[in-house]
């Protein structure tokens, strides 16, 4: 059976989560976001072009790019400077998809690209869901900032979007999971939802053990409960003075 979660909180809490916005002084957008240990620094940069593929189509487009520092593990993660990991790239595009998912890329202003870098400063689990929830803020800021720029009449972001983990520890059904509890985890899923409270992906393994139906719908409903969380932190944000 696990024991006492490190940081004392109850099965169905959130980790301490901060939003700082506006760390960056040449992103459009940034910000630092905090799961208890688990810090990614998410900045977003706009680029009056797109690619070859998206070229005359009068659209933009909204990528991310992720990384893992050397110092943010307890071993030293080596760069990646000699081509993406995979484990990389299937972060980074989770990311964009999930935030092109309440974006309206026919109104950016034109043949533009958003790219949003989430850098991971220090990893203790579930930083793919910090990122998610980060980049969205950073994505907030740079698209006001194009807007107040006069090359778009709103912002292109009509919904917000968040993301969490959540799994089954030692019988224990837990919310967003730091890396004892992940590494020990039977079934492990990463979940991601717009404010309305649809899914927007779905990321579920039985690690060690299958799961029902009834399991799985106990995971999705903890898993809302902590998103709805996130989407009101994001809010409180971005109210607060710059």
């Amino acid at each position: 059976m696990f024991g006492t979660r490190t940081d004392h909180r109850k099965d169905r809490a959130l980790r301490p989560v901060s939003i700082e916005r506006n760390v960056m002084k040449n992103a459009a957008g940034s910000c630092l976001v905090k799961f208890g240990d688990t810090h990614v620094l998410c900045s977003a940069t706009i680029e009056e072009r797109v690619g070859a593929w998206r070229k005359g189509s009068g659209m933009g487009w909204l990528t991310a790019e992720y990384a893992m520092l050397p110092a943010s593990t307890t071993k030293r993660t080596p760069r990646e400077t000699k081509g993406r990991k995979g484990r990389s790239q299937e972060i980074e595009r989770l990311i964009g998809r999930s935030l092109r998912n309440v974006c309206d890329m026919s109104a950016m202003g034109g043949e533009i690209t958003m790219t949003i870098d989430c850098d991971v400063l220090q990893a203790d689990g579930g930083t793919r869901t910090a990122a998610i929830t980060g980049a969205w803020v950073a994505a907030h800021d740079a698209f006001e900032m194009w807007r107040a720029a006069g090359k778009v009449k709103s912002n292109p972001l009509f919904g917000q979007v968040a993301a969490v983990s959540v799994g089954l520890v030692g019988g224990r059904l837990l919310l967003d999971l730091d890396y004892r509890e992940d590494s020990q985890a039977e079934v492990d899923m990463n979940v991601v939802m717009n404010a309305k409270g649809e899914f927007v992906e779905i990321q579920g393994t039985g690690e060690q053990v299958s799961f029902s139906r009834e399991r799985l719908n106990e995971m999705l409903d903890m898993a809302q409960e902590g998103i709805e969380e996130l989407l009101r932190l994001q809010r409180e944000a971005l109210e607060a003075v710059k």
